[in-house]
C-alpha cells in the first residue's frame, strides 16, 4: 500500500508528521497532489493556541495542486490528469439558504473541521500530500508557480471584500494595515479607480504599499491618521475604509475617517473580540455603513484565478519564504514570528 504524508496539529505548538494511505479517486471525485500550501494567519493562530480547534486537526487551506487521478462520472471535458488547480470553498455545506443563493462564504454550516474523504483526521487538509476533491471546489490556473497560485484563496477573500464595499471611480479608500491582506486590498482598490491611502506602523510595509501604487502612506506613530485623511480629502473623509487589523480600538477609530455615506469594512477577525463604542445617531445622520466580510465564494475564486494567471495582480511580493514539506515546523515558526507576509510550503519538495 502506497503511503502519503500529512502534518497534523496534535496540540498547541505540536505539529507532527503522519502517514496515511494514498487515496484513490472515488466516483465523481478527483485526487489532487498538493503542490503548495501557504500558511494563513488562521493556521498560525491554531498553532499558537489563539484559535481553538479540536485536536487532532489537519490545517492548510491556501492550496494549489495538480490532478493525478480522475474518478468515474467526472466530466473529462473540464477535468483531466495533469490539470493545475487551486482548491477553495470546500468547507461549505452546499445545501443551506446562503449556499443555494451563491453566497457560500456565509454558509450557515461553514465548517473548518470537516472530515474530508481520504484523510485520517478532520480539518481543511492542505498540509497533506494528496487530497480527494469534489471538482466543484477546484479552479484551473496557469502561467504562475504553485507557490503564487496558493495565494488565490486570500485574493478571493479580498475580491469579496472590495465588492462588498462597492468602490467607485474617484473614491478615496483608506486601508489600515499593510500585511498581505491590506496590500491585496491596495492593488484591487487602485485597479478600481480609487485614490488609496495606506496606514501602517511599519515603514518597510508602507514602502511596499507605495511601490505597489498607493497614492499616500501614513505611519500613525508619526502622523495622526484622521488629520492626514481629512487634509487629503479637503475635510470630506474617505468613501471606503478597510480595517485589516485584529485590533478593536483601530476599528473604533476607523469609523471617524469616513465621509458621509461612507463604508467601513471590518475584514479581519478580532482577537480579543471586544465591543467598540460608536454613536448610533452619527451613523444615522451620516448614512454610514459598517459591514463585515469573511471568506469567499466560487465566483470570487474564478476571478482570483484569472487575475493571478493573467498577471493582472502580482502576488509574488507577498511570498516571503518557501520551505520544503520536511521543514514545515520551521515554516510555521517563521510564519508566527510576524515578520513575513506569507510563508509557503512546497508540499512535494524534499530536503537534500
Amino acid at each position: 500500500m502506497e503511503l502519503a504524508r500529512t502534518a497534523v496539529f496534535r496540540g498547541v505548538k505540536d505539529l507532527s508528521m503522519e502517514t496515511y494511505p494514498k487515496p484513490k479517486a472515488s466516483p465523481g471525485k478527483v485526487v489532487m497532489k498538493v503542490t503548495a500550501c501557504a500558511i494563513c494567519t488562521w493556521e498560525q493562530r491554531v498553532y499558537s493556541g489563539v484559535k481553538e480547534v479540536v485536536f487532532p486537526f489537519i490545517g492548510g487551506h491556501e492550496i494549489s495542486g495538480e490532478i493525478v487521478a480522475v474518478g468515474t462520472g467526472v466530466n473529462p471535458e473540464y477535468w483531466q490528469i495533469g490539470d493545475k488547480v487551486v482548491y477553495g470553498a470546500g468547507m461549505v455545506c452546499g445545501d443551506c439558504y446562503f449556499c443555494k443563493i451563491g453566497q457560500e462564504q456565509n454558509c450557515q454550516h461553514f465548517d473548518h473541521s470537516k472530515q474530508l474523504e481520504g484523510l485520517p483526521h478532520k480539518g481543511m487538509g492542505g498540509f497533506s500530500e494528496y487530497m480527494v476533491c469534489d471538482p466543484r471546489f477546484l479552479f484551473h490556473y496557469e502561467r504562475v508557480s504553485p507557490e503564487e497560485a496558493a495565494l488565490t484563496e486570500p485574493l478571493s477573500c479580498v475580491i469579496h471584500s472590495c465588492e462588498t464595499a462597492n468602490i467607485q471611480y474617484g473614491d478615496t479608500v483608506v486601508i489600515i494595515g499593510c500585511g498581505i491582506m491590506g496590500l491585496l486590498h491596495t492593488q484591487l482598490a487602485i485597479k478600481s479607480g480609487a485614490r488609496v491611502i495606506c496606514s501602517d506602523m511599519n515603514d518597510q510595509r508602507l514602502a511596499l504599499a507605495k511601490s505597489l501604487g498607493a497614492h499616500h502612506i501614513v505611519n500613525p506613530q508619526k502622523a495622526d491618521l484622521k488629520t492626514s485623511v481629512m487634509e487629503l480629502t479637503q475635510g470630506v473623509g474617505a468613501q471606503v475604509v478597510f480595517d485589516t487589523t485584529p485590533v478593536h480600538q483601530v476599528a473604533a477609530e476607523a469609523v471617524t475617517l469616513l465621509a458621509q455615506l461612507g463604508c467601513l469594512v471590518l475584514y479581519s477577525s478580532f482577537y480579543p473580540d471586544e465591543p467598540i463604542g460608536v454613536s448610533p445617531d452619527r451613523l444615522h445622520k451620516r448614512g454610514t455603513r459598517i459591514v463585515g466580510t469573511a471568506n469567499s465564494n466560487s465566483r470570487d475564486f474564478v476571478r482570483a484565478t484569472q487575475l493571478i494567471s493573467q498577471g493582472i495582480i502580482d502576488v509574488s511580493p507577498f511570498i516571503s519564504q518557501i520551505y520544503s514539506f520536511d521543514d514545515i515546523h520551521l515554516a510555521m515558526e517563521k510564519a508566527i514570528s510576524g515578520e513575513n507576509y506569507r510563508v509557503v510550503v512546497n508540499m512535494q519538495e524534499r530536503k537534500a
